[in-house]
C-alpha cells in the first residue's frame, strides 16, 4: 500500500501536572490559552500511551484511526522494509512540542536495562530538545551525588538543592540539548523545544513540591524510591560532558554521534526559490519557519507552513520540498 503525507492536528494531553501551553498554540495558530493552562505537551505522531493510560497520547489520523492501530495493520507501508525486519511494527519514536510555562521540577528518565529489568519496558528514554524559544536547560550533576544525599534530598524535597547540583546552560533558538538515558535534567521556565525521544513515558520525579503532583504516590513509576533511584546517573558533569550534548545552531550536525542509537534529527532548509529532497524514511516533520509546499513522490503536494506537523510513511516515498519552509525532520534510528 501507498500511503500520502498526512497532515496532523494537536494532540495534547490535559491536566498535566506543570505549566504551560500558550507557545505551542501560538506556534500552531490556534487560540490563546493563556498562563494558567496545563496543556504544555503536544504529541505529534504518538503510537505511545501516557504511563499507566491505556489511550491517553495516542494519535488519531484523519479518518479516525490510531496511529498505533493502521502501523500494526501495514508496518511495511509504514516504516519499511528494513525498519519492520530489526525493529517489527515499533515505529521507535515519539515526538512532542514542549512550552515549560514553569520550571519543570529535575527528573530522570531510566535507561534500557532498568526499564525492561523493573518495568518489562522494551525501551529506557533518551531524549533530545530542538530549541525553538530559548532559556536555560539543566543537564547532569556538576559533582558526584552520593546516595545517601540524593536520597535525604529527594526525601525531604530540597528542591533549591536539587536544581542547584545540575549543570545550568543558556540556549536559544536552534540549539540542540541531548539527554542521555539517567541523566538528572530539568528545563526552565519559558523554554519551547521540540523534543524527539525513545517512545516511553517514563519519568522518575526528584522534586515535586510547587508542582501539581502527589510525587510520593507518583513519581517513581509504581516502584518505591529505593529503586526508582537506582536509574539515576549520579557522576560528575565536567565543561566537557556537556559541550558533548550541546550544540549549537548552525552546526553541520544537530545531535552527537552517541543520540543516533535512538533516533535522529536533521533540519530542511529549502531558502527562496530552491528546494530539498528528503529520502523515504517513517519520519514527523515540524515546520519551524516560512512556508513552502511538501510533494511526495506520488507527486501529491500539500502546502504547509511555520506551526505545522505531518506525518510521513515510508511508503510516501522520496520527498520534495519547495519554498522558504524550515523543516525539523525527526526519524527513528537507522534499522
Amino acid at each position: 500500500m501507498t500511503l500520502p503525507i498526512i497532515p496532523l492536528g494537536p494532540n495534547q494531553p490535559p491536566d498535566r501536572f506543570y505549566l504551560g501551553g500558550d507557545r505551542i498554540a501560538r506556534f500552531r495558530r490556534q487560540p490563546p490559552v493563556g498562563p494558567d493552562a496545563r496543556v504544555p505537551e503536544d504529541w505529534v505522531g504518538s503510537a505511545t500511551t501516557l504511563f499507566g493510560e491505556d489511550s491517553l497520547g495516542l494519535s488519531t489520523l484523519p479518518d479516525g484511526t490510531l496511529l498505533r492501530d493502521a502501523i500494526a495493520a501495514d508496518p511495511v507501508a509504514w516504516l519499511g522494509d528494513e525498519h519492520v525486519a530489526r525493529y517489527g511494527d515499533d515505529p521507535m519514536l515519539l515526538v512532542k512540542l514542549l512550552h515549560a510555562g514553569q520550571r519543570l521540577p529535575v527528573h530522570v528518565h531510566p535507561g534500557t536495562d532498568f526499564a525492561a529489568r523493573e518495568l518489562s519496558r522494551k525501551h529506557g528514554k533518551a531524549e533530545a530538545w530542538y530549541v525553538v524559544d530559548g532559556g536555560s536547560v539543566g543537564v547532569g550533576f556538576r559533582e558526584e551525588m552520593p546516595a545517601e544525599v540524593l536520597h535525604r534530598w529527594v526525601d525531604a524535597q530540597h528542591t533549591q538543592a536539587l536544581f542547584g547540583a545540575l549543570n545550568v546552560v543558556e540556549v536559544s533558538a536552534g540549539d540542540t540539548v541531548f539527554v542521555p538515558q539517567g541523566t538528572p535534567h530539568a528545563l526552565g521556565e519559558g523554554t519551547f523545544v521540540v523534543e524527539v525521544q525513545e517512545p516511553e513515558d517514563l519519568s522518575i520525579l526528584l522534586e515535586w513540591d510547587g508542582f501539581d503532583v502527589d510525587g510520593l504516590e507518583e513519581g517513581h513509576l509504581t516502584l518505591g524510591f529505593d529503586r526508582a533511584l537506582e536509574a539515576v546517573n549520579r557522576s560528575a558533569w565536567d565543561d566537557g560532558d556537556v559541550a558533548g550534548v550541546v550544540t549549537r545552531a548552525g552546526a553541520a550536525a544537530l545531535l552527537p554521534t552517541a543520540a543516533g542509537e535512538y533516533f535522529r534529527l536533521e533540519r530542511i532548509d529549502t531558502g527562496a526559490a530552491a528546494s530539498g529532497t528528503m529520502e523515504p524514511g517513517f519520519s514527523i516533520l515540524v515546520v519551524l519557519e516560512g512556508e513552502g509546499t511538501v510533494t511526495d513522490a506520488g507527486g501529491t503536494a500539500t502546502t504547509v507552513t511555520a506551526g505545522d506537523t505531518l506525518l510521513l510513511p515510508f511508503s510516501a516515498g522520496a520527498v520534495s520540498v519547495s519554498g522558504t519552509a524550515s523543516i525539523l525532520r525527526c526519524r527513528p534510528p537507522r534499522p
